[in-house]
C-alpha cells in the first residue's frame, strides 16, 4: 500500500538559539548519524512545525499521558503539553532536555534521560507515544519499535515523523555515507523509518488503523547550497561527525563540501526547499 502524498507548503524560518548546549551522544553503540557536537536545538527550530503537525494528527486530549521519545528540546512535547497532555519527554542527551526544560518550565513537562531501546517505564503506561525525527537515529530499529509498543496501552496511539530515504535529508545521508565513520554492527540506516514497508514490518501484527502520509516541510532559511552546507557543518551532529572523520584529508573535505552544496542547490528554488518526511499514526492492539 502506497502512502498518501500531500506536499505541505508550511514555511519555516529558524530562530537562532545562541544559548543551546552542544549535542553529545553515546560514544559506543550509536550510529554515526547520532553522534557529534553542534547546536541541535538550532536545527530543531527549523522543523518546529513538524511537532505541531504530529500533535494535531494524534488528536491529543486533555489529561492523556504522552511519552515523547528522543524528544530533543521538545518539538513534540511542548505542543502536546499545550494541548492538555501529561507529557514525559525523554532523550539520551541530557543537554537537550536541559535546554527544553529551561525554555518551557511553565508547561509541567517531565524531562527524563532515557534510551529509546530500553525505556524506563512500565508496560501500558501511556496513552500515546511519539517521536519526531528522533527514534530513527537509534541503532536497533526493532528494539525501539518493541519499546514503543510495550509502553502504550491497548487502544493507544503511536505517532512518528521520520525523514524518507528518497527525500532531501535521506539523500544527504547518502551523500555523507562514504565519508562517515562506519556504523556499529547491526545498526540500520535511520531513513528506513521513512519507508512505509519498513515501519509496517517493525510493528507487524501489533498495530492497526495505519495512517501513513508522505509530505514535506518547506524551509526558507538558505539562499543557496553553500549556505545550507555551512549551517549544517556548524550545527548538525551527523554532518559534524562526518567532516571530523575526514578532517585530516583536505581533498576529501573539499569533495564533500562540493557534494553537499550541490545536493542542496538541486533542492533550493528562490530560497525555498522542501524536506520530505513520512508521518505514521498507528493504533496499538
Amino acid at each position: 500500500m502506497c502512502p498518501d502524498t500531500n506536499i505541505d507548503t508550511t514555511n519555516t524560518r529558524i530562530h537562532h538559539d545562541h544559548d543551546s548546549h552542544p549535542v553529545r551522544r553515546r560514544d559506543q553503540g550509536a550510529p554515526p548519524q547520532a553522534l557529534g557536537g553542534g547546536r541541535l536545538p538550532a536545527v530543531a527550530d527549523l522543523i518546529a512545525p513538524l511537532g505541531r503537525r504530529l500533535v494535531d494528527a494524534l488528536h491529543i486530549r486533555s489529561g492523556e499521558k504522552v511519552l515523547d521519545v528522543a524528544a530533543g528540546a521538545g518539538n513534540v512535547a511542548v505542543p502536546a503539553a499545550r494541548a492538555g497532555g501529561h507529557v514525559v519527554a525523554t532523550d539520551l542527551t541530557p543537554e537537550l532536555l536541559e535546554t527544553g526544560e529551561a525554555r518551557h518550565k511553565d508547561l509541567g513537562i517531565t524531562w527524563r534521560t532515557a534510551d529509546a531501546e530500553d525505556l524506563p517505564f512500565d508496560d501500558d503506561d501511556f496513552d500515546i507515544a511519539t517521536s519526531c525525527v528522533g527514534v530513527m537515529f537509534a541503532p536497533n530499529h526493532q528494539k525501539c519499535a518493541d519499546e514503543l509498543i510495550r509502553v502504550v496501552r491497548t487502544g493507544g496511539k503511536i505517532g512518528l515523523i521520520n525523514w524518507t530515504p528518497t527525500g532531501f535529508i535521506g539523500e544527504l545521508f547518502g551523500v555523507m555515507k562514504p565519508y562517515a565513520p562506519p556504523p556499529p554492527p547491526g545498526a540500520q540506516p535511520g531513513p528506513l523509518w521513512g519507508n512505509v514497508d519498513h515501519v509496517r514490518s517493525l510493528f507487524d501484527g501489533r498495530v492497526t488503523d495505519h495512517q501513513f502520509t508522505t509530505t514535506a516541510v518547506k524551509i526558507n532559511e538558505f539562499p543557496d547550497g553553500a549556505a545550507f552546507r555551512d549551517f549544517f557543518k556548524a550545527h548538525y551532529g551527523p554532518t559534524i561527525v562526518t567532516f571530523r572523520n575526514i578532517a585530516d584529508d583536505p581533498a576529501r573535505v573539499a569533495e564533500l563540501d562540493t557534494a553537499i552544496a550541490a545536493l542542496a542547490d538541486r533542492y533550493i528554488t528562490d530560497g525555498h526547499m522542501e524536506w520530505e518526511y513520512l508521518q505514521a499514526v498507528l493504533t496499538v492492539v
